[in-house]
């Protein structure tokens, strides 16, 4: 597989089309030091993105909540998507819109001065865990924690909050999983490292409260989904020591769709009905 900055296509970057390799930003860009960055991750599916303007509209709270305003409307991100996928002839496809504070006059932790840019890129991109959708995937439990929601801005989609993410998933690779489970800090069941988790017992859903985490668009269409056909679903604290009360398991995410879980840790969990008919369920919403 080519490297993500060797590739042919286009990338929409501060309202023009520019080729893939050229889409460069200098060294001492202001988010590459500080991490003043935000980012959306969406799948377009027969060429219609799911849930297009909610991860727009959610895109522009992240960066409020960071301090810092994206120089375009919703309506021209929007636009900026389509043509993304129009221009690289994509239907099925991941898309990323990413927006950060670029280098300008300040190089210290403020940054008011600096220009804020936007990008955003499409490219084909298959199962997020491989061969998991089928057998379950296999995840580790995070030595971090997530932090809470008066240390950082939790519910935003913004790159320094996935510091973590990204050395909890390398040791969980390390180890043959798929990615790694997180507790709060409270000790408290929380999300993988980039996705929300549901579990099963007798026939009802129960899925961690999203009170220091992001919450999903996609767990939020499978809560809806479940409760529309009159499925139990709980919004609760979840305590490390249930997960071994648990029969089925599943991820929800915008890479990861609705992935089984077939084990976290020592936990062992059936790749069961109910994941499966999440699943299709999902399947068939986003493409209708």
């Amino acid at each position: 597989m080519a490297a993500y900055d060797d590739r042919d296509g286009k990338i929409w970057f501060d309202g023009q089309m520019v080729d893939w390799r050229s889409a460069n930003v200098h060294v001492l860009s202001h988010a590459m030091h500080y991490a003043s960055s935000v980012f959306e991750g969406e799948r377009a599916y027969n060429g219609k993105i799911f849930l297009s303007r909610e991860h727009s509209e959610r895109l522009h709270f992240s960066a409020g909540e960071l301090d810092f305003a994206i120089p375009f409307t919703v309506d021209e991100i929007e636009a900026a998507k389509a043509e993304v996928l129009q221009v690289n002839g994509l239907t099925d496809a991941y898309v990323r819109a990413v927006a950060w504070r670029g280098a300008g006059e300040d190089m210290g932790v403020a940054s008011a001065r600096n220009p804020v840019h936007l990008a955003i890129a499409a490219w084909e991109w298959g199962n997020y865990y491989g061969d998991a959708k089928t057998k379950g995937a296999k995840i580790d439990i995070a030595k971090w924690k997530r932090p809470s929601p008066e240390t950082i801005p939790v519910h935003a989609k913004a790159a320094g909050l996935y510091m973590i993410c990204t050395t909890s998933k390398h040791a969980a690779e390390a180890k043959g999983c798929s990615d790694a489970l997180f507790m709060d800090w409270r000790g408290y069941v929380a999300e993988c490292t980039g996705a929300n988790i549901f579990f099963v017992k007798d026939g009802e859903v129960h899925t961690p409260k999203a009170d220091c985490f992001l919450n999903g668009l996609t767990r939020q269409t499978v809560i809806s989904r479940l409760q529309d056909k009159q499925v139990k679903v709980h919004e609760r604290v979840i305590m490390p020591e249930e997960l071994e009360s648990f029969q089925q398991c599943w991820l929800t995410g915008t890479a990861a769709e609705v992935t089984p879980v077939g084990q976290i840790g020592d936990y062992n969990f059936e790749v069961g009905q109910m994941v499966l008919d999440v699943a299709d369920d999902y399947e068939k919403l986003v493409r209708s």
